[in-house]
């Protein structure tokens, strides 16, 4: 495929001509300052803001009409719906965790704000407050929400439990972890913000805010606010990181929008890193426990999935979502297991809510099965490699039907793992361990296989428009919202190759308000490519099929004497041709076409391996190599896909090595509210060695034969990551270490095996 030298957008955004979300600025905007609660849990008694000039104060009383963000998920748990409590826009007679927007205030500057914010008197009446799953389903546990009793949101449930059940009755070994999934912040390079400005005119709000799709943030706020299509538009230009988090309305927008109708002027708000840390939603927080039945020969003949997954104070839209359905579509991972069972239960807790973080549900998954496939292996004596070798599903076996239900369309498994051993030359791994144990390193390596969903939706169809010009340039619109992956390239190359023009002459529009009413979703879940562009894909060739007939009045034959070849209509049999350009400058609009797709999904897969270096002394952990073997369909930029895959890699190594959310137990306050506490991926923390490799099996469900690649590092890097680190520190007894695997507690785990040895 034709390809740029990099990214189109790089010019812009590396120049400093992008336009984030703080960069709009209105005509006469006033700046807002959100009061957030310092209590978890607390009635409010007062909010005293007597003595405030020159100010606006919007409380929860002034929002008490928005509705309630609705969730994704709509399906029947064990004898319940989901509880989804009402989540008022501004605290509404009670506080249920640290950070939640209690009131805006709005003045002439950013600084008049913060400081007539800082004045406000809150009378609390405090309450307990729960912050861990666990502790909130004991019996006694402070209560969230009366609509809840015992905090339970949902209770859910797949497979068939008495045939699982009956596989681990019968095993002959049965092997059992239970992990720590911790909480995870997501912080995107672009803080938060919002700018909200009221048209008094057309009846209209425009509202400029980060986003991953216009179609995922426009239907949710015209609910909020009860108000009829058309009448909000959301502009995204550029969006510095979206990771799941970006993709839902926050509270903070419907109180702006409020204040930019009551006042008449456009209300800007730009966060601190404190509120993306603190008030953007939240990912993982889940303990994830699990029982693997194998029989003689180490085949896995049962699995079962008990899990606790921390909600937060309210559900999200897709927080629900991600701790239920996603997870039982590949539960089995990439394993030959027909006894299936899992069971679900969400929580609410006094903490920020959780919501979809890069992987969306999927790493729970893939680290807990590779966590009990390399546990079983050590119990069993089996080689971890050879064991995977005997139970992964074989290529010849797809389209396979999961025991849930879900068809995983296309796939080598059993090739990913061959190469990826082949690849890390694990075969003289022993070699290399030694010379770390003569340098007084431990040295581990760890394997991961895994199978995700992507490009799962909702959405009936998803469709794109391409417009022409006299010039015969192309303009390309769709619903994706790119958080960085570079739509702006690939999409025009998708078009241009199909087409036969140069992507230079072709534009993308996406997520554009101004453009042409699409139906769709937005960029989430690995989609991207497969669904907008297949969209884009098949309204190219409804072009061509319209650019026939054109071409064949123009040339005087009959439609069916004419063939297309890049870029060309030539008559069969003759030297008589016309190229597409010459259509399109000759009849244009004429050529100008909506076309759509039908959704389905796809299971891109990989097997991936960490090698790492520990320092006992310390507890230092060096990731020396790391080598990942990828199917992700079919590739239509190189660059961009390493990018991706680099980006997901980056942060689950992150997730294993050092990002943990952290909430005090006892006063529910936050204890990693800014980036001296929560440590960041940094360059140091990466692979001294990163080799990524593919072997691709394209998709047969869409037309460019893609799979999704947005999050498959982040799925593989986890559980590699835990094995590698479980293999380095095995020779001294430690079987398990739970996530954030940070020096001291490295260490710590390394001084209490060596004193217990001793």
């Amino acid at each position: 495929m034709t390809q740029f030298k990099g990214r189109r957008e790089d010019d812009r955004l590396l120049t400093g001509q992008g336009r984030y979300t703080a960069d709009w600025n209105l005509p006469g905007q006033l700046y807002g300052h959100f009061l957030r609660s310092d209590r978890a849990h607390a009635k409010i008694l007062s909010i005293g803001t007597q003595g405030l000039e020159g100010v606006s104060v919007f409380t929860g009383e002034d929002t008490k009409d928005l509705k309630t963000p609705p969730p994704q998920l709509k399906v029947p748990g064990r004898g319940q719906a989901l509880k989804v409590p009402h989540r008022p826009t501004l605290a509404e007679g009670r506080v249920r965790f640290v950070g939640e927007a209690l009131a805006l205030v709005v003045a002439e500057s950013p600084q008049a704000a913060q400081d007539a914010a800082e004045r406000i008197e809150v009378e609390y009446d405090e309450l307990p407050a729960v912050v861990s799953e666990i502790q909130s389903m004991e019996e006694g546990a402070p209560q969230l929400h009366d609509e809840a009793p015992g905090n339970l949101a949902f209770d859910y449930d797949y497979g068939d439990e008495k045939a699982a059940e009956e596989a681990l009755a019968r095993a002959a070994h049965v092997v059992r972890v239970t992990l720590d999934s911790t909480r995870l912040a997501g912080n995107p390079m672009e803080p938060r913000s919002c700018v909200a400005a009221w048209d008094a005119a057309n009846n209209r709000y425009d509202v400029y805010c980060s986003s991953q799709g216009l179609s995922m943030m426009t239907p949710t706020l015209h609910t909020i606010f009860g108000l009829p299509a058309g009448s909000i538009r959301v502009h995204a230009r550029d969006v510095g990181g979206g990771f799941g988090i970006r993709s839902q309305p926050y509270m903070e927008y419907g109180a702006l929008m409020v204040a930019a109708r009551r006042l008449g002027r456009p209300v800007k708000w730009t966060g601190s890193r404190f509120e993306t840390i603190a008030t953007d939603h939240h990912g993982r927080a889940a303990q994830l426990s699990g029982a693997l039945a194998l029989d003689r020969d180490g085949r896995f003949t049962g699995l079962r999935f008990d899990w606790l997954c921390n909600l937060g104070a309210y559900c999200t839209q897709g927080g629900p979502m991600i701790n239920t359905i996603n997870p039982a579509m590949h539960a089995i991972n990439a394993y030959d297991i027909r006894a299936l069972y899992g069971r679900h239960k969400l929580i609410f807790t006094n903490t920020t809510p959780t919501t979809a973080y890069r992987g969306a549900g999927r790493p729970h998954v893939t680290y807990l099965v590779e966590r009990l496939v390399d546990e079983a292996a050590r119990q069993t004596g089996i080689d971890p490699i050879e064991l995977r070798r005997r139970n992964l599903i074989p290529r010849s076996a797809h389209p396979y039907r999961t025991p849930t239900g879900s068809i995983y369309d296309s796939g080598d498994f059993p090739m990913l793992l061959e190469k990826a051993v082949e690849f890390s030359s694990w075969k003289d791994f022993e070699k290399r361990r030694s010379e770390s144990s003569r340098k007084g390193r431990l040295r581990g390596i760890g394997c991961a296989m895994f199978v995700e969903p992507s490009g799962q939706g909702p959405v009936p169809k998803e469709e794109a428009f391409i417009k022409f010009g006299e010039s015969g340039n192309a303009e390309l619109y769709t619903l994706s919202g790119s958080t960085g992956q570079g739509h702006e390239t690939v999409y025009p190359e998708i078009v241009g190759e199909i087409l036969g023009i140069a992507p230079e002459r072709i534009t993308l529009h996406a997520s554009d308000p101004a453009g042409p009413a699409l139906a769709g979703g937005g960029t989430v879940g690995s989609r991207s490519t497969m669904q907008h562009g297949g969209a884009l894909a098949a309204t190219a060739y409804d072009v061509i099929r319209k650019a026939t007939d054109l071409a064949a009045k123009d040339l005087e034959v009959s439609a069916a004497d004419v063939e297309f070849e890049k870029g060309t209509f030539k008559v069969k049999g003759t030297d008589l041709s016309i190229s597409l350009l010459k259509i399109i400058q000759k009849h244009g609009s004429a050529l100008d076409t909506k076309g759509h797709m039908t959704p389905q999904g796809a299971f891109p897969s990989g097997a991936h391996i960490a090698e790492v270096e520990v320092d006992p002394e310390t507890g230092v952990i060096e990731v020396l190599r790391y080598t990942a073997v990828d199917d992700c369909g079919r590739v239509m930029n190189h660059t961009l896909l390493e990018g991706q895959l680099h980006g997901g890699i980056a942060q689950g190594i992150g997730q294993a090595l050092g990002e943990h959310v952290i909430y005090d137990r006892d006063s529910g306050q936050l204890l990693t509210g800014s980036f001296m506490d929560y440590p960041m991926p940094r360059a140091g923390d990466q692979p001294r060695q990163l080799d990524l490799y593919d072997h691709l099996v394209p998709s047969p469900t869409n037309l460019l034969g893609a799979k999704g690649a947005g999050e498959a590092g982040t799925v593989g890097a986890i559980p590699a990551m835990a094995n590698a680190v479980l293999d380095a520190l095995r020779p001294l007894g430690i079987h398990h270490l739970d996530f954030p695997y940070s020096p001291a507690r490295t260490w710590e785990k390394i001084r209490q095996a060596t004193v217990k040895a001793e």
